[in-house]
């Protein structure tokens, strides 16, 4: 599947297969970025912090097309000031409704695209200017990112062992074929394959085993932060429940943290610590799991999960998510929450709320928690 980058798009493996150590791909360049603070200082930091992360896409029509139809540009804020932090070994879940930003972020995370506005530190550093910098491939190896789509993030022309070996031999960890064989066997092992398939191709497995290989490449560089875009969406619910289960033990064993990216509510349940709730672009509510689900504050966030089936509420009639999620080109002002909100009023027309701490525990942001009116 091909996915935006401005005015292009590329596909999810090439000569460089995606997700193959994601190396010098994304935001390249020059430099260097200034060193690390010592471990002593960074041991009670979180591993993951993003703050006020912004992407905007130009998605104008050509400069010539402009003229002589007499249109102005047309920006697409994709992300627009996203911030959270992921203690090690914890997972965060971002959820919300299609086109809402969350794949943005993940790419964002992983510098296959450069931010707007914002930054990202990972472990104390500023993870852009290393991606940009001398040190690019150390930080590379410990982030990866596992696709969404397991029959387009694989190079059908390859062999598995070809597959899972590419970030192998190109962080240089292992260069000689018979080491790199018995480890590639490890890895798949690890995933609940076999060591003898790494002599087929792709297209020789099952959606849940294709994408179990593409777990084994991401974990070929023994990376600290696997970024999953809906590593799921794309497989029976019987499968989903076998690959969750095996990045559950992964996480276990490896000490791994993740970003888990996912529209399956029912998912995020089963896998997160902490949960957000993404809603065009922007971070509408950030909890711990057992709260969000417990006592859910933003309205949209309430709207969602009134939406999720019950098995307990077999009588109670649901309540469907109600209206569209507006144009992201010509978004509302204020809320952008408020021509589907229930509790909006003049404030919420006019007024773009922020994300405010709650007493108990999380953020959210609606004026409508803040005034007390629910």
């Amino acid at each position: 599947m091909n996915k935006p980058l401005g005015n292009c798009s590329f596909p999810l493996w090439g000569k460089a297969g995606m997700g193959a150590g994601l190396v010098e791909q994304g935001a390249g360049g020059a430099g260097s970025h200034p060193n690390p603070p010592p471990k002593e200082e960074r041991a009670g930091q979180p591993l993951v912090q993003a703050h006020d992360l912004a992407k905007t896409f130009d998605v104008s029509a050509p400069w010539l097309n402009r003229v002589i139809e007499r249109k102005p540009r047309q920006l697409l804020h994709a992300v627009d000031g996203v911030g959270f932090t992921i203690e090690r070994g914890t997972t965060l879940a971002l959820v919300g409704e299609s086109g809402c930003g969350k794949s943005t972020v993940a790419r964002l995370l992983v510098g296959l695209y450069a931010p707007t506005r914002g930054g990202f530190t990972f472990d104390g550093q500023d993870a852009h200017a290393a991606f940009k910098g001398r040190d690019a491939r150390a930080m590379r190896r410990r982030i990866q990112m596992i696709f969404q789509d397991p029959y387009a993030s694989l190079n059908p022309r390859w062999r598995v062992q070809d597959i899972v070996g590419e970030p192998l031999r190109e962080h240089g960890l292992v260069t000689e074929r018979g080491a790199l064989r018995e480890r590639v066997a490890q890895l798949l092992t690890s995933v609940g394959l076999a060591a003898a398939d790494m002599a087929k191709f792709a297209h020789q497995f099952s959606g849940g085993q294709r994408q179990r290989i593409s777990i084994a490449r991401a974990l070929a560089t023994e990376p600290e932060f696997l970024v999953c875009d809906e590593p799921t969406s794309a497989l029976d619910v019987s499968v989903q429940a076998q690959v969750l289960n095996i990045m559950r033990d992964l996480q276990r064993a490896r000490g791994l943290t993740y970003l888990f990216i996912s529209h399956n509510l029912a998912v995020v349940r089963h896998v997160s610590d902490q949960v957000g709730v993404m809603y065009l672009g922007r971070l509408v509510e950030l909890a711990d799991k057992q709260r969000l689900f417990s006592a859910p504050r933003h309205p949209y966030t309430r709207m969602l999960l009134d939406a999720i089936p019950k098995m307990h509420d077999t009588g109670r009639a649901r309540t469907p998510v109600q209206g569209e999620v507006p144009n992201p080109l010509d978004p509302p002002t204020g809320c952008a929450f408020h021509p589907r909100c229930p509790f909006a009023n003049a404030r919420c027309h006019s007024e773009r709320p922020q994300m405010l701490a709650q007493e108990g525990g999380g953020l959210v942001a609606c004026h409508a928690v803040e005034e007390g009116r629910i």
